[in-house]
């Protein structure tokens, strides 16, 4: 990287734009690749790895580096998860309780075997053991946050100084292998076992791609009145956010925001049964998308793939072994012991998301398949909270076991 000889920032505001840009390639592309359409890969995930490998051909050939500023796609993330929120029913949360309970078990269990597997590849490469969560869990289900957090204290735990570089390179190859699986297991499962939707209700994320051109319910009216609740939900969320810091938890703010939404559609109707409220309307759902799309797509254009050139030997070894490993857990663990039917395949597709990539990725790999199939809505709401909240406690109590092997 020291020898660039050129650097393009791009900023927000461009960056926001091409990343919607972004998004359309990646439309297009879907419509026109069998493969991408048939097996439900997320159009920003197309269109965002086709900008990444365009980005990479500009530094090879032209010693030109082009970096994207990131901070308003960090911005569409809480408001992503503020709709998330808002979609809640606490009916559904208590139905879907003990599903909850095992879908956590499930994801602690897999922790654990992620960091076996990259204890596994330490042996192979002849790396030091401690090396193995940032081939296994604090990179793929931690992501690039965690491999920086993790990065320091496995090189002070081994005397190398390439633990925050391995981490950051398993964490992007994780994230491009989460987005692509995820939709071709949710294809398999549901072609096999012939499932089938049940909800009624409108899609939580997105609109069935039947009716992606209609206006049913979507006007001005009721989409300021979902930014509008979007917007009360982020203000309450900074709010929560200020008082857990107080106590000495750190949690990503989407997570403050998360629960505010969630408060607020189970108190605010009650509390006003004759306000007009935009939980599980199609101008939600369409602005949680759009957020969710442009996030998803700037993240993946954004990716520097050729820092991954010098390691990509032993990670490409690695994280194949991680990708079987994780399918074949899906298939044969997580959909038989969520009970095998059309929520246990969509969320199938959103276990692959955030366990080798990040939440987002994961609500992505389910949007496209609820697309595509029909509403899941209790995997909207069940996996953010295992995936963005109780999994990073779990993850670096099991991740410091491996550190000290």
């Amino acid at each position: 990287m020291d020898d660039v000889t050129n650097v393009i920032e791009i900023p927000d505001f461009l960056a926001v734009t091409i990343g919607m840009i972004v998004y359309f390639l990646g439309a297009s592309l879907t419509r026109n690749v069998s493969f991408l359409r048939n097996y439900n890969i997320p159009e920003p995930v197309s269109g965002g790895l086709a900008v990444a490998l365009l980005t990479w051909a500009v530094f090879a050939w032209f010693d030109t580096e082009i970096a994207f500023a990131l901070g308003v796609r960090d911005w569409l993330l809480v408001v992503f998860f503020s709709t998330i929120g808002l979609n809640a029913r606490f009916a559904d949360l208590i139905a879907g309780g003990r599903m909850l309970i095992m879908l956590l078990a499930l994801t602690v269990t897999f922790i654990i075997l992620q960091n076996v597997v990259g204890l596994l590849g330490t042996a192979l490469f002849d790396l030091p053991s401690a090396f193995s969560v940032l081939l296994g869990s604090a990179s793929l289900i931690g992501g690039h946050g965690t491999a920086i957090a993790w990065g320091p204290t496995v090189e002070a735990a081994t005397g190398l100084d390439t633990g925050a570089e391995i981490g950051l390179a398993a964490a992007t190859l994780g994230l491009v292998c989460a987005a692509l699986i995820g939709g071709p297991i949710a294809h398999f499962l549901i072609q096999r076992h012939k499932l089938e939707s049940a909800e009624t209700d409108a899609a939580i994320v997105g609109l069935p791609y039947e009716e992606a051109g209609i206006d049913r319910e979507i006007n001005h009216v009721n989409l300021m009145r979902s930014l509008l609740a979007i917007n009360v939900a982020v203000i309450g969320g900074y709010f929560l956010d200020l008082a857990i810091t107080e106590t000495g938890l750190k949690l990503p703010l989407f997570v403050s925001c998360l629960i505010v939404g969630i408060l607020m559609s189970n108190i605010i109707p009650l509390v006003l049964p004759r306000l007009p409220w935009p939980a599980r309307t199609r101008s939600l759902a369409l602005i949680s998308d759009y957020s969710l799309s442009v996030f998803l797509a700037m993240s993946l254009m954004s990716l520097q793939l050729w820092t991954l050139a010098d390691l990509a030997g032993p990670l490409l070894v690695v994280l194949a072994l991680q990708v079987v490993a994780a399918t074949v857990f899906i298939i044969v663990v997580v959909f038989r012991v969520m009970k095998s039917d059309y929520t246990a395949a969509v969320l199938s597709a959103g276990f692959a998301g955030f366990a080798l990539g990040a939440t987002p990725t994961a609500i992505a790999n389910m949007s496209s398949v609820t697309k595509r199939y029909g509403p899941a809505p209790l995997a909207f709401i069940m996996l953010p909270l295992v995936s963005a909240f109780f999994v990073d406690l779990a993850n670096a109590l099991i991740i410091q076991f491996f550190v000290g092997l």
